[in-house]
């Protein structure tokens, strides 16, 4: 295994530097997750389409992610995590720019699907803090890039309100491409060129599988609430899913050049992490989709507050700054506690704020209440999760599985999303407008998924200390993380 006891001096000394490039890569990533959200029915009129159509703006942009994200971080850590972070960054601006001037809704579904390659910034972005960062900066550094993927899509949708009325929905690709392209220069010139390698070749026949289980799976869940669950194309794609899925962990098991190591996948640490993240991502997801939906219902309904866009932004953001804040305190509290403590805690306090959200939302002091308290909770577990999956795999294997724990978190963002619609819709009140009791049902299936994301955050192992001083045995540098509060689980050979 590498020495990663002594890379070389000039980047640690800018180590700083390094995680503010590293940083504005991924929260430009997360602010073109979520601006479009609340601007839909705007650019539905813009683009001259349909309501059905218009939502693959947002699908194709999460499918295309949720492809990218994996194979991207496996050809980083095969050719260079700093080359390949550049070239996701200039697939951002390229996407955004083709966005930008899109006038036609298939150019823009087009420029979502390019802009989903930049989904690569965040296993290469842990990876490059992995390699490069001094032991004791690795987990606060992890955590807060983690707390900044939730933060900035967040606010995203605080900002997409101002944005469009102040100058129009252009400017909400023309900004993020402004960030991407001055980060993209940065970082070619000063982030280090990470020195874990895994030499071999990209299996093409696992990527194609990944590729088309989760295009089925994202597919149904995504159109399900509008064909309807018990479609035949709803149920074919999910059996196509389940079925395409299989065939892709048998070929990675036989594969020489596996695009995901399974014997990694199966690290008690990772998949009791990952377990987590799929219920994390249900409970944000579906916040970030319905919530500003909520307040912006009339009051005629008898419920909401008839806010606007802006208005509605400005509810959720509580939860990015409370998120930010724990970001930053992430690395000592993960110290102290330890990262399982913080994943249960932070989920168990999710519980709180859904709880809230379901049983006192007649006050917008209460819907902000909610929200601060939700930004607490996911800010916790959102920084240890990370910390736990770089502490649990062997060093050349952090970009890809960093970018499986992001990823399955996307796939839990759209069940969450997919779910949370049916249960919203199922019975319309006056108007069309769902019912109250649509929203009080919903959220208290965001309340229940987040008692289970704590439980399985129980299964997580506990965080050992270590007896080994690393300065003497460089061998076992990944002991250095378990000083910083993270797990190191059992190493694949």
């Amino acid at each position: 295994m590498p020495d990663l006891s002594s890379p070389n001096d000039a980047a640690r000394a800018h180590h700083q530097v390094t995680f503010a490039v590293l940083a504005a890569g991924v929260a430009a990533f997360a602010l073109l997750q979520s601006l479009v959200t609340p601007v839909l029915p705007t650019l539905q009129h813009a683009l001259h389409t349909s309501q059905s159509t218009v939502t693959w703006v947002l699908t194709a942009y999460l499918l295309s992610a949720s492809i990218f994200t994996p194979i991207i971080g496996r050809i980083g850590d095969a050719v260079g995590k700093k080359r390949m972070f550049v070239v996701t960054l200039v697939a951002l601006a390229v996407g955004s720019l083709v966005a930008a001037l899109a006038t036609d809704v298939k150019v823009m579904i087009v420029a979502r699907v390019i802009q989903g390659v930049g989904g690569g910034v965040l296993p290469l972005a842990f990876g490059i803090v992995r390699d490069e960062f001094p032991r004791d900066k690795v987990s606060g550094a992890v955590g807060l890039l983690a707390a900044l993927t939730a933060v900035g899509a967040g606010f995203g949708i605080v900002l997409a309100g101002p944005i469009v009325d102040a100058l129009d929905y252009h400017w909400l690709f023309w900004i993020p491409m402004i960030i991407v392209v001055l980060a993209g220069i940065a970082a070619h010139f000063v982030v280090p060129e990470s020195p874990v390698r895994v030499p071999g070749r990209i299996s093409v026949l696992p990527a194609l599988l990944l590729s088309a289980w989760l295009v089925c799976l994202l597919l149904a869940l995504s159109q399900g609430p509008s064909w309807g669950w018990g479609s035949g194309r709803t149920i074919g794609l999910l059996a196509a899913a389940v079925v395409l899925a299989g065939v892709w962990v048998l070929v990675e098991h036989r594969s020489k050049a596996p695009l995901i190591d399974m014997r990694m996948m199966r690290l008690p640490a990772v998949w009791t992490t990952n377990l987590v993240a799929l219920l994390t991502g249900v409970g944000m997801y579906a916040t970030f989709a319905f919530l500003p939906e909520f307040v912006q219902t009339p009051r005629s309904a008898g419920y909401g507050f008839g806010s606007s866009i802006t208005g509605s932004g400005l509810l959720l953001l509580p939860s990015s700054i409370t998120m930010f804040v724990v970001g930053l305190l992430a690395g000592r509290l993960t110290r102290r506690l330890g990262a399982k403590t913080l994943v249960v805690a932070g989920m168990a306090i999710t519980v709180v704020a859904f709880t809230l959200l379901a049983f006192a939302h007649d006050h917008t002091w209460q819907v902000y209440l909610a929200t601060a308290i939700q930004g607490v909770g996911f800010g916790l577990a959102f920084s240890a999760m990370s910390a736990l999956i770089v502490g649990a795999v062997a060093p050349e294997q952090t970009g890809v599985a960093s970018g499986m724990n992001a990823n399955i978190r996307t796939i839990g963002g759209s069940i969450g999303a997919a779910l949370m619609a049916s249960i919203v819709t199922s019975n319309p009140g006056i108007g069309g407008l769902p019912r109250e009791a649509g929203y009080v049902h919903g959220f208290t299936f965001l309340a229940v998924a987040s008692v289970l994301a704590a439980l399985a955050g129980l299964l997580i192992p506990t965080t050992r200390t270590s007896s080994v001083p690393v300065e003497d045995e460089p061998e076992h540098a990944e002991l250095a993380l378990v000083a910083a509060g993270t797990v190191v689980g059992d190493k694949p050979e």
